[in-house]
């Protein structure tokens, strides 16, 4: 395991239930890797179930205790059916985190209708479906962490990303709402807002504007994956009891 996949954050979180969508590549699967060593039973979910299946076999080489659930996460019968599966398995959930989401970028004029739908579906509806589902196991249990992975471009806007910056300030305002109703459960809800963070995405984009994004961070420097994967666990922990319906913003001061 490189000094990167290790996570800077020790806390114990021996016997819990986790769940992480789009765990099968990149901040998903390191997210799924965090909870795991410090010690969480982790059922990863993603629509590619090749990707996932190696995504587990590399977690459970290192002494990790996960499944694998294959699941498109816009469909209301099957995320049902995975959370069911899951509690019934391992006995309850107690940590949601909703990652699965997508890009499909382009000018609001030259947008087509697809591409706000499908980014809109899993983004938004995919965040909701998983959250209305493990509610009730967590309910039932009187306590649960639902982190939701949003974007900055939910905050402040992004040009070229109508689709995607309306689905993540959905999913902010989402986050805000569940935490009121379910605080009185003992289940906090927050979200996690990263940045500009290094990844296949962002290598894509060329170091000439890579040299411009990094100008306006006042910390000089994009993100890295462990930055926001260690947020996430954050507020997973019992540091983070009395937390609930906040955005923790993960940007190097980009949204100062």
């Amino acid at each position: 395991m490189s000094e990167a996949q290790k996570s800077r954050i020790t806390t114990d979180l021996a016997g819990q239930v986790a769940l992480v969508t789009g765990a099968a590549r990149g901040l998903g699967r390191l997210i799924a890797q965090s909870l795991a060593q410090c010690g969480a039973r982790v059922s990863c979910v993603d629509v590619n179930a090749a990707m996932l299946d190696e995504t587990v076999a590399q977690l459970t080489a290192e002494g990790a205790d996960v499944d694998a659930y294959p699941c498109d996460v816009t469909d209301s019968a099957r995320v049902n059916a995975v959370v069911d599966e899951v509690v019934k398995k391992r006995g309850g959930l107690d940590i949601l985190v909703n990652n699965a989401g997508i890009t499909r970028d382009g000018m609001l004029v030259r947008m087509k209708d697809d591409q706000w739908d499908s980014v809109l579906a899993i983004n938004l509806r995919g965040t909701f479906l998983f959250t209305r589902a493990a509610a009730k196991p967590m309910i039932k249990g009187h306590r649960g962490r639902i982190i939701n992975i949003a974007s900055v471009s939910g905050l402040m806007g992004n040009p070229g990303q109508a689709n995607y910056s309306a689905s993540k300030a959905g999913v902010i305002g989402l986050t805000r709402t569940v935490a009121m109703e379910l605080a009185g459960r003992n289940i906090t809800v927050n979200a996690v807002a990263p940045g500009f963070i290094e990844t296949d995405m962002t290598a894509q984009l060329g170091e000439t504007i890579i040299a411009g994004i990094r100008e306006r961070v006042p910390l000089g420097r994009l993100g890295r994956p462990r930055d926001v994967a260690d947020a996430v666990l954050f507020l997973a922990s019992p540091a983070a009891d009395y937390i609930t319906g906040q955005v923790l913003t993960v940007d190097g001061g980009l949204t100062v």
